[in-house]
């Protein structure tokens, strides 16, 4: 079955880093990862050879000690050969973290948006659109 674009969904729980010092704990995530989107998708399904625009929000419980940037790695490595077949197809990538202190207020957002902002911390949303160029968010 074809999978149908966007599709959002959220994670639950600490994302981990690409340089987290424990093999297993990356696993560990990204198979939670792998799991939350598998919830949203028809089963079975073909992973899109489409390009792809990656949007990712995270919520943590506290302040992030570790760079932002080395939890994109282990997102896209559950996602590839799942959603889409290879990271090559990823055309645009968005990230951004709200510490507790900090907020935002979408304007329309999506119901899984608005999902995040009421999910208890940490929580990681995921977005991912088969249109990279047209994806304003």
């Amino acid at each position: 079955m074809e999978l149908t674009f966007p599709i959002e969904f959220l994670v639950h729980g600490t994302a981990v880093s690409q340089q987290a010092k424990r093999p297993a704990s990356r696993a560990t995530w990204r198979e939670q990862v792998r799991n939350a989107s598998t919830a949203v998708i028809p089963q079975p399904h073909f992973a899109s050879n489409r390009p792809i625009a990656v949007t990712l929000y995270y919520r943590p419980l506290q302040a992030i000690e570790g760079d932002l940037d080395n939890i994109i790695k282990p997102v896209l490595d559950a996602l590839s050969r799942h959603i889409y077949l290879d990271d090559s197809q990823i055309e645009r990538i968005v990230v951004q973290k709200f510490e507790p202190d900090q907020d935002f207020a979408f304007p329309n957002p999506s119901p899984m948006i608005s999902a995040a902002w009421t999910a208890p911390r940490p929580v990681l949303y995921v977005r991912l659109s088969d249109q990279p160029p047209g994806e304003h968010r």
